[in-house]
């Protein structure tokens, strides 16, 4: 299938408070927004599966009083190309080295959430030497995205339902669309734990009411993405302990909620405790520099539902750097 431009789903979108660009990178065209003056620090901001960059909309503001601030939407996510078929870890992570080198133009910070979280990882460890200063994994799903993990749950035992049922009742490219049979399918397609836990990891908006549709973060993102995790054709060329040998910069990893049902070993969470350990342990026994931030309480996004602790987070960390 052909890669799917913003232009085929101009419908779509809605404004958001900064002005939106985009750079062709080859294969996709990425859109991205920009704050902060061009004379601060470099930083750049990965989403998670299925938000597009406004989902940083909030801590934006914050975050560029301190520096010239960058939020990408990846290959399929927002308004950047979606393309059918070709979405690995590998492709987003050099999506992402094209971007520093064409529109950052310098060396940068990098903080990414979840999938993001993952891929502020990935460029710890494979971006061009040089391009990346350090680096902030904001509960990032280590070994538990994967399908045959080193270490602890892998997807199938994590957030695979999650995803399942978005491919399943949406489709590839929203070819299939039924949000009501979605929304009715949850209750039996998700365990009964994970239900359970899910509002705690992904709050609810209080002041939303019923849904009367698709939010708008799922309305931009393609399905495909989470059958690609579910298959694992995202992750089979990223092991993540190979990766995580390979990280070359100082790092903050911070860790939210989760959670391990004890009948069934389930997760949900980004990752387990055991696997936030394993994967400190294989930095520093490489070599690097990681630092660590338990925040047992605080949903799967701060900078989305704490922006002021999430900035307040990261200028604490960077203060201990060189």
């Amino acid at each position: 299938m052909t890669p799917l431009e913003a232009a085929d789903r101009a419908d779509t979108f809605v404004s958001h408070a900064y002005p939106e660009r985009t750079v062709d990178l080859g294969e996709v065209r990425m859109n991205y927004a920009v704050a902060g003056d061009a004379s601060l620090p470099a930083l750049l901001l990965v989403p998670g599966q299925s938000e597009s960059w406004w989902g940083y909309e909030a801590a934006m503001g914050l975050l560029a009083e301190h520096f010239h601030v960058h939020a990408v939407d990846l290959r399929g996510q927002g308004r950047s190309t979606w393309t059918p078929g070709r979405y690995t870890l590998d492709l987003f992570g050099n999506d992402l080295v094209r971007f520093v080198d064409l529109v950052i133009g310098r060396p940068t910070l990098v903080s990414g959430m979840s999938s993001g979280g993952i891929l502020s990882a990935w460029l710890s460890a494979y971006a061009k030497p040089g391009q990346i200063r350090g680096a902030v994994w904001e509960d990032p799903p280590l070994f538990s995205s994967e399908v045959r993990p080193a270490f602890g749950q892998g997807i199938d035992q994590a957030v695979a339902p999650v995803f399942a049922a978005w491919n399943k009742w949406l489709g590839d490219q929203w070819s299939i669309g039924d949000w009501p049979g979605l929304l009715r399918a949850m209750p039996t397609e998700l365990p009964p734990e994970m239900l359970r836990h899910l509002p705690s990891m992904f709050p609810p908006d209080e002041d939303a009411g019923p849904p009367s549709g698709p939010p708008q973060n799922l309305r931009e993102y393609d399905p495909e993405w989470g059958r690609a995790f579910v298959s694992g054709t995202a992750t089979a060329s990223c092991d993540h302990v190979t990766m995580l040998e390979q990280v070359r910069v100082p790092v903050l990893l911070t860790h939210h909620f989760r959670t391990v049902d004890e009948r069934t070993g389930r997760l949900t969470g980004a990752s387990s405790d055991d696997q936030a350990r394993r994967a400190r342990e294989i930095v520093t026994d490489a070599g690097g520099r990681i630092d660590y931030r338990s925040f047992p309480d605080m949903p799967h996004s701060m900078h989305e539902h704490a922006p002021k602790q999430y900035v307040e987070t990261v200028l604490d960390w960077l203060a201990t750097l060189d």
